[in-house]
């Protein structure tokens, strides 16, 4: 496949927007979610990079930084997930699978652009100590140009060398290491909701979550309801939610303003 300048200064746009969203924006525009159908839409297929952004999106469902440890970077990953399917036929999980590599040269990007500033908070110390904010804006705003041309380069040059040879080595992979390379994106999804229920669960949240599972089993049985599945159980996680949080608000009203007992003199 060929694409043109624009589709290129696009491609490194986005991608240099959703790497500073994932760390000072915080819109979540990173998303795969939000990101797939986006880059989808610029290299002409929006339904595949739908597919994409959102399978990968449940394969990261469950991965959040903490401290300085850093998971495989969500923006390349998703990005080049959706280039690999575009530019090169893989279908969605192996597409995922094979991005993996590449979400993992992003987490050392960020590793090394966080390790290179810590001695510049030093002279955000003195900016700050100086009541000079012009330079402390400076600090953060060149971190953020740094971050985002960092994640811009990396896949604009991947995808540059995807879609010269992509399609030809794709086509020299033997079947059999594409399906285990599907396997593997697919087995990926559940392992980004166990990351997900590891941290979540409770045991006051386990009837919740079992009976979204039924609810997810019985409206998938209906043809007719199957393609609202996802917002049919969305809307009913919400009302329960909703009528829970209301009756704990009136509850805590009462305990605050305390219950009166009244004149038993009168017989009330």
């Amino acid at each position: 496949m060929h694409f043109n300048a624009l589709q290129i200064i696009l491609i490194f746009l986005v991608t240099f927007i959703a790497a500073i969203d994932q760390f000072s924006f915080l819109e979540s525009l990173y998303q795969p979610i939000v990101m797939g159908p986006i880059i989808g839409a610029i290299l002409g297929d929006l339904h595949t990079g739908l597919i994409v952004g959102a399978t990968y999106q449940l394969m990261t469902i469950g991965n959040m930084p903490v401290g300085g440890a850093q998971p495989p970077n969500a923006v390349i990953g998703g990005i080049m997930s959706v280039i690999f399917a575009i530019t090169s036929g893989l279908e969605p999980n192996a597409a995922v699978a094979a991005a993996i590599p590449f979400a993992l040269l992003g987490q050392y990007g960020v590793t090394l652009l966080f390790t290179a500033m810590a001695p510049v908070m030093a002279k955000a110390d003195q900016y700050a100590a100086d009541a000079n904010p012009r330079g402390i804006e400076k600090i953060n705003y060149g971190a953020m140009a740094a971050l985002g041309a960092i994640f811009g380069i990396i896949v604009v040059l991947f995808f540059l060398a995807g879609s010269a040879f992509g399609t030809q080595l794709v086509n020299k992979i033997p079947d059999t290491f594409m399906h285990g390379l599907s396997v593997a994106g697919g087995m990926m999804k559940y392992v980004g909701f166990a990351v997900l229920l590891r941290l979540m669960i409770s045991r006051d949240l386990w009837g919740f979550f079992l009976a979204g599972f039924a609810f997810a089993v019985i409206i998938m049985a209906n043809p007719d309801l199957s393609g609202a599945a996802l917002l049919l159980i969305s809307l009913i996680g919400f009302a329960i939610a909703f009528w829970d949080y209301q009756i704990h608000t009136k509850l805590k009203q009462v305990q605050a303003t305390g219950v009166s007992e009244g004149d038993y003199e009168d017989g009330i």
